[in-house]
C-alpha cells in the first residue's frame, strides 16, 4: 500500500520508535492518529492525539470508533521488565504478555472490521529478534515477543481474505528508552521506521531490518544448543566492538 495519503494510528507514540513512525509518516503525507496511554506527552505537530491504553480493552474499543478511517495500523506499544521466567517476578512476565501479546491481539481484532472498511490496507507489528531467542534478563521479553510472533503469523492468515497485508517487523536494538541499559550496536529510529515503511509499501510481510534480526533468524535451523552458542559469541563480540 502507499504510505502518502493513508490513515495510520500508531500505538505508544509519544517515544521511541513510536515517535518516530508518527513523525516520518506524516512527513510522508499520512493523516496520523499518535495514541499513547499519556497524549499530553506527545510533542508532535500535525498528528492527532489519542488516549490509549492496549491493555485495557474499553480504551481499545473507543480508539476503532474514534479513527473509523484507518488503513495503516501500527502496533508499536511494548514494554521491557527485564523478568525472567523461572526465578524471575511473574506478575511482571504477565505484564510483558498482557501488552505484547494480548494487547496487540485486542488492537487487530478491534481495528480488523476498520481496515476492511477502508480497502484492507496493512498492519504493522514491531517485533523483535528476541522473538526468537532468548538471553538472563530477557525470558519474559522474549516469551511476549515469540508470541506477537506467532499472534503476526495467524493474523497474516485470518486477514488475508479481507485484503489485510499484516508485516512482522524485527530487529535487534534500537536506541530508544527501551534499550538505554544496552551497551552494543543500536540502529537508529529512522533506520527501522525507513525499513518497516519500505515493507509495507513493497507489501512485504517480514522486515529483517539489521544484521542481528538477519543473524538471529538464519540461526534457527541449528540444534538449540549450536544456536545459542552461535548467537551469545556473536552478541558479545557485537558489544566488543561498539565499545
Amino acid at each position: 500500500m502507499q504510505i502518502h495519503g493513508a490513515v495510520a494510528l500508531v500505538t505508544g507514540a509519544n517515544r521511541g520508535l513510536g515517535r518516530e513512525f508518527a513523525r516520518q509518516l506524516v512527513e510522508r503525507g499520512a493523516t496520523v492518529y499518535a495514541a499513547a496511554r499519556r497524549p499530553e506527552t506527545i510533542d508532535l505537530d500535525g498528528v492527532t492525539p489519542l488516549r490509549l491504553d492496549i491493555t485495557d480493552p474499553a480504551q481499545v474499543e473507543a480508539a476503532a470508533r474514534a479513527a473509523g478511517d484507518v488503513s495503516l495500523l501500527i502496533n508499536n506499544a511494548g514494554i521491557a521488565t527485564g523478568a525472567d521466567l523461572v526465578r524471575g517476578d511473574l506478575e511482571l512476565a504477565r505484564r510483558e504478555m498482557d501488552t505484547h501479546f494480548w494487547g496487540t491481539a485486542s488492537m487487530l481484532r478491534a481495528f480488523a472490521p476498520v481496515l476492511a472498511g477502508n480497502g484492507g490496507g496493512a498492519a504493522v507489528n514491531v517485533l523483535s529478534a528476541l522473538s526468537w531467542f532468548s538471553t538472563p534478563g530477557a525470558g519474559a521479553y522474549h516469551a511476549a515477543k515469540a508470541a506477537e510472533w506467532a499472534l503476526t503469523n495467524s493474523a497474516r492468515l485470518e486477514l488475508a481474505g479481507q485484503g489485510t497485508l499484516v508485516t512482522g517487523v524485527h530487529l535487534g536494538a534500537a536506541d530508544t528508552d527501551i534499550t538505554k541499559g544496552f551497551d552494543g550496536p543500536k540502529a537508529s529510529p529512522r533506520e527501522v521506521v525507513d525499513a518497516a515503511l519500505a515493507g509495507v509499501e513493497q507489501g512485504a510481510t517480514e522486515v529483517l531490518v539489521d544484521e542481528w534480526s538477519r543473524l538471529v533468524k538464519s540461526a534457527l535451523a541449528e540444534a538449540p544448543a549450536e544456536r545459542d552458542a552461535r548467537i551469545a559469541a556473536a552478541l558479545s563480540a557485537a558489544i566488543a566492538a561498539h565499545r
